[in-house]
Parts: structure tokens; C-alpha cells; sequence
């Protein structure tokens, strides 16, 4: 769980089936066209100040996450999720200050009789890991 991950931060802001579409994949027909992905997102965060002031600079602004995920996703064109996933926690901690993360891409229809197949990667912030221990999946 990210409240284990990052003892420091408790509160999360979550995007729930954020739909992406990426070209995507090893093989040539998945290259064809991009496809439908849909993400999952724990952010660690403090939201005391965001409810204190209720005002939006003070917290992670969901919205323009997700647009920028749609853009990466788009313009990125891996072979794998693995990297896709990773490309998108870096953003994340790059762009918006995220300084702990759980991310889950599910590509529907990857593997015959399956939903989906996925990938979840849980990331800490160079410098944060000593505030807490580390998740375990």
C-alpha cells in the first residue's frame, strides 16, 4: 500500500481508469494503431494546506496530470508498459513535485481469455525512501 510506502505522506490524491491511448508493443500489429491503456495513480501527498485554504496551487491538480499523461503516452510509442510506466513516474516527479507514487497500466485485450494484462510500479523520490519503508507489492 502507498501509505506504507512513504510513512511521511499518508494522504493521496488517486486517478481511477484514466483512459490513455498509445501506440504500443512488441509485435507489428500492435504498432498499427495506437490502443486504449487505462491507468491507475497514487500520488503521496500532503492535502492539509489544499483543505486549509481550498485552494488548488496547494495540491496536485489532477487535471493537468492527466492531460500530460495522455500527451507522453501519445507521443512516446514504446515497445513496452514497463517503460511507459516509468516514463510516467518520472513526469510526475519531474513536472508536479510527486514524491511517491503507485501506478497500474492495464492494456485491455492484450492476452486472449485475459481483461488485460498490466504492469504496477511503485516509485519513492531519490532522498524520500529514509522517511519510510519501502512498499511491498
Amino acid at each position: 500500500m502507498l501509505a506504507r510506502m512513504h510513512a511521511g505522506l499518508r494522504d493521496r490524491i488517486v486517478l481511477r481508469g484514466l483512459e490513455v491511448h498509445a501506440v504500443i508493443g512488441v509485435h507489428a500489429h500492435e504498432r498499427a494503431a495506437p490502443r486504449l491503456l487505462r491507468v491507475d495513480l497514487e500520488m503521496a501527498c500532503d492535502t492539509r494546506a489544499a483543505a486549509a485554504g481550498d485552494r488548488l496551487a496547494d495540491t496536485l491538480d489532477y487535471d493537468a496530470i492527466a492531460r500530460r499523461l495522455r500527451e507522453l503516452a501519445a507521443a512516446l510509442q514504446p515497445a513496452l508498459l514497463e517503460t511507459l510506466a516509468e516514463r510516467m513516474g518520472e513526469l510526475l516527479m519531474r513536472e508536479f513535485g510527486v514524491r511517491a507514487l503507485r501506478l497500474c497500466i492495464d492494456k485491455p485485450g492484450a492476452v486472449p481469455g485475459a481483461a488485460g494484462a498490466g504492469v504496477v510500479i511503485q516509485r519513492v523520490a531519490p532522498g524520500e525512501a529514509a522517511a519510510g519503508p519501502a512498499a511491498t507489492p
